[in-house]
């Protein structure tokens, strides 16, 4: 730019012309074949692709074999095919008990059985019966609990006997709604199925009496005996009067059940040093007896000219009378008296069962825990109507929960928790009328 002055324009000279000419052109072509190479990157790789394509499809079967997937998974997607889920999926821990409990999977049938003692059709009952009394109130301040989650706690607490502190976090709530929980499905489940523990009447009844006629008793309605529920050491209350004979802090349990296991009376709360007397007692099984109100029905004549109303089987804890029929027991004993106390016990170890399958399901009664000494009679109770509900679904019990081993390695029978009092002879009201309904039954035993 040689000819350029201050004050006018510049202007290229005829050199300087011919190198930007010469640039632009060289740009240019470098771009044409940038794009050009592109151009052929990406017809190579389409053309590799379609080479691989033709191979597979040239394969031997090939088109067969994604035929049969196709339909294989169209028959799955229909239902035609059950899933085959792996085994493994049963211990999947990605967000807790409740979460693992929420997948719906082919193994779930077994994780509701281990953790809930049931199966998924009976805990969806459950839940929506009690769905609306246990029913949280929205709030803007944290997330609703929903129905299936805080009836699935409680009965996982009943279950497995977990602290509160340990078996909230898997449930992803506090310990304080773990509390609340468990209190909810209590007097939910006590309102909407307080029926399911009564005495059996009409149809029920027949196959109650039934049952115990062909084990030799006639017009007999069930059997009666009691268990301690092992606790803590009482702090509200004076602990002496729960220290029991085993040298434990306890509350007695006093329930009446059938031949099928069904519980059919229960009466829960009284400390463990109270006598079996004393509790049947305090019960409302003494009232309704005395009154005719538990025995209903034409009499039934014994061997004798003896009738009866009716009654239940107890052991030698409860003194004889007209409505609870204890074995002889003792030394020199007549052949009938021999017979008749085999088969009353025999018929009586159905009551041991009950408290085995109950307690080896909900297994938080079954070893000492921190309790609510008011609160635990209505849990109880809920426990055993749920024990009625699982055995009206058919819901089978694993013998395997009576068993645990000890801290010396050994395998042993858990502890039930049922005691052999002494019979106390200053309580004694049995009458002549009494000992002439046990004879009668010793006598036709010869019959059966």
């Amino acid at each position: 730019m040689d000819d350029c002055d201050g004050d006018g324009p510049a202007v290229l000279s005829t050199t300087e012309k011919t190198a930007v000419a010469a640039a632009a052109v060289a740009v240019v072509r470098r771009f044409q074949i940038e794009s050009a190479a592109g151009r052929m990157t990406a017809a190579l790789s389409r053309r590799r692709q379609r080479l691989l394509l033709q191979r597979v499809l040239d394969a031997p079967d090939c088109i067969t074999t994604s035929q049969a997937v196709v339909q294989l998974c169209a028959a799955i997607g229909c239902g035609l095919l059950p899933r085959a889920t792996p085994r493994w999926w049963m211990r999947r821990r990605a967000g807790g008990t409740w979460e693992d409990l929420r997948v719906c999977d082919d193994v779930i049938e077994d994780y509701f059985r281990e953790k809930l003692r049931m199966s998924r059709r009976v805990f969806m009952e459950i839940s929506e019966a009690c769905a609306p009394h246990v029913q949280r109130q929205v709030t803007f301040y944290w997330e609703l609990l929903q129905p299936e989650q805080i009836v699935a706690y409680a009965l996982y607490r009943w279950a497995t006997g977990e602290s509160y502190d340990n078996s909230t976090s898997s449930f992803g709530m506090g310990r304080t709604s773990g509390v609340r929980a468990v209190r909810d499905v209590t007097a939910a489940i006590l309102r909407v199925y307080g029926e399911k523990i009564s005495w059996p009447t009409r149809v029920r009844k027949q196959v109650v009496l039934r049952a115990f006629l062909d084990k030799g008793f006639p017009n007999c309605h069930g059997a009666v005996d009691c268990t301690h529920i092992y606790v803590d050491k009482p702090v509200n209350a004076p602990s002496e009067n729960y220290f029991d004979r085993k040298h434990r802090f306890s509350v007695i349990v006093q329930v009446v059940v059938d031949l099928d296991l069904r519980v059919l009376d229960v009466f829960v709360g009284y400390p463990g040093s109270c006598h079996d007397i004393r509790v049947i007692q305090l019960s409302s099984l003494l009232r309704r007896a005395e009154e005719g109100l538990m025995f209903r029905g034409p009499p039934v004549m014994l061997p004798g000219g003896v009738t009866t109303n009716g009654y239940i089987l107890g052991d030698n804890g409860y003194p004889p009378s007209e409505w609870v029929v204890v074995p002889y027991e003792g030394i020199n004993q007549h052949l009938d008296e021999e017979r008749f106390d085999t088969k009353q016990k025999v018929a009586r170890e159905v009551v041991e069962r009950a408290f085995g399958r109950l307690k080896g399901m909900w297994r938080l009664f079954l070893r000492t825990h921190k309790t609510n000494l008011e609160s635990l009679p209505q849990q109880f109770t809920a426990v055993c109507i749920l024990h009625n509900i699982l055995l009206d679904a058919g819901i089978e019990f694993d013998d395997n929960l009576l068993w645990e081993v000890d801290a010396n390695g050994v395998r042993r029978r858990v502890d039930l928790g049922i005691h052999r009092p002494p019979q106390l002879v200053s309580m004694l009201t049995s009458t002549r009328e009494a000992h002439a309904l046990r004879k009668a039954l010793a006598q036709r035993m010869k019959h059966v």
